[in-house]
């Protein structure tokens, strides 16, 4: 039989209704289903927030864990004729840096003409450099102009920059190296005609062009000792330095290179940020709130109550790495109440201070002996482990996801058996509409038949 489409018109009973009642209790496991899929959704994200915190806090840890963090140094000088930048290879040391004279490009202008319209003549303009290596050919032809030539130059490749100066005489074609240095001076020469005047010895420095700045290399002495470069960034002189010259000196510029303890610092402020950070956000899933008797996604999840015990156990624990700091709280990282990692800025700087002891508080490691590990590789395995393949927290996620997968197959087969059980109800409801319909009508007649006899 055919579903209904208006039932309940036969036999004046609100069959619509009657049905949507009784699918609303059928209904009632698919909600509760419903309803734990969202919970596993709620769980499933803060196990995910969490993990990204741990991944963070491990970053920090593996840092703090590195004995080149450690050597992190910083440059300073007394004037701003020499510049400083360090890496972690640089020893804390002072220098005195005396600058006698800047390197320089060679520079060379050409005669002048008549404009950057103007045309020389034509051949092949031969660039070679004074450090070797083939040489550069740039053909002209006659129709070339100045500015045409400038732009062929441009075009070889030569290391050579070429550019038009207008000054009171007319247009001149200037070339200068793009580097410093008698390595970087260049010789030109020339075959055709009309072409001389872009003609150059570096060697001689003659040539029908002439020198607006010769080739030189940087001179200068560190601690009495003489150097000279190429250019005026000294980066092989000393270990882990790179001194800039910026100007000729007269008197001895000071260079410090001391440790970075402002970035020490900052790691170290920012490791108790991503801890105290990863503590919030565990404490908020697991908590259970009294008053409403609302409880957190994750109160209550062995994994993560494991993770917060765990990672508390090691903020108190003590290690023999240094010999005069035994917990991070004698360096100014102090647990507070609510599980957070706080900084006591007095406490720390005191201990960068002591900068050997602070390094094997954070950086030890021992192969034989857990206890004189230091405080960053320790954070570091653990989380590490956690988070690994066959961590906790991978098969937390894991457990989450497979029992998401479950609750949305048992929604699929609900739906199913709810379709169906409706189709069922509709069907049962209009044949006992059909039916009840003609009750109605039989009892019509019947009561009709009943009153007539009555008047006969």
């Amino acid at each position: 039989m055919a579903t209904i489409s208006s039932p309940g018109i036969g036999s004046g009973l609100d069959v619509s209704s009657i049905i949507s009642q009784l699918m609303a209790l059928e209904r009632q496991p698919l909600k509760q289903l419903e309803t734990a899929e969202t919970k596993i959704q709620s769980q499933i994200s803060e196990v995910g927030k969490i993990k990204s915190a741990l991944s963070k806090f491990r970053d920090l840890s593996a840092k703090l864990a590195s004995s080149d963090f450690w050597k992190t140094t910083t440059g300073s000088a007394s004037s701003s004729a020499v510049g400083i930048t360090t890496s972690s290879t640089a020893s804390p040391a002072r220098f005195d840096v005396s600058v006698t004279a800047l390197a320089r490009a060679q520079t060379i202008a050409a005669p002048a003409v008549a404009s950057s319209a103007a045309t020389l003549g034509s051949g092949t303009l031969t660039i070679q450099r004074a450090s070797g290596g083939d040489p550069f050919n740039v053909t002209i032809e006659a129709t070339d102009t100045l500015a045409g030539i400038r732009d062929k130059i441009n075009a070889a490749g030569a290391g050579i920059t070429a550019s038009i100066l207008n000054d009171a005489s007319g247009a001149r074609l200037v070339m200068r190296a793009n580097a410093t240095g008698t390595d970087n001076a260049f010789t030109t020469t020339v075959s055709g005609t009309g072409l001389d005047g872009l003609t150059f010895n570096a060697a001689t420095q003659t040539g029908g062009a002439s020198v607006a700045q010769a080739a030189r290399n940087a001179t200068a002495t560190i601690n009495n000792l003489p150097v000279t470069s190429q250019s005026n960034t000294l980066t092989d002189v000393l270990d882990g330095v790179t001194l800039t010259l910026n100007a000729e000196t007269v008197a001895p510029v000071t260079v410090d290179v001391k440790p970075d303890n402002d970035a020490l610092k900052k790691a170290l402020t920012d490791f108790a940020a991503a801890y105290s950070d990863l503590a919030k956000l565990i404490a908020t899933g697991t908590k259970y709130d009294a008053a409403s008797k609302k409880s957190g996604p994750l109160q209550g999840d062995s994994a993560i109550v494991g993770l917060q015990t765990q990672l508390r156990a090691m903020v108190g624990a003590s290690s023999g790495a240094s010999t005069a700091f035994s917990r991070l709280s004698d360096v100014g990282l102090e647990m507070q109440q609510d599980g957070s990692l706080t900084v006591n800025s007095t406490k720390l700087d005191k201990a960068l201070a002591n900068l050997p002891q602070i390094r094997a508080l954070f950086s030890n490691s021992s192969l034989t002996d857990p206890s004189l590990d230091g405080f960053g590789k320790r954070f570091r395995v653990v989380a590490s482990n956690i988070l690994g393949i066959d961590g906790s927290l991978t098969s937390r996620t894991d457990g989450l996801n497979e029992k998401l997968k479950r609750n949305q197959k048992q929604q699929d087969r609900m739906e199913e058996r709810l379709a169906q059980t409706q189709k069922r109800l509709e069907k049962q409801y209009s044949t006992l509409d059909t039916q009840l319909g003609k009750l109605n009508g039989l009892s019509g007649y019947v009561t009709q038949q009943v009153a007539l006899w009555n008047k006969a």
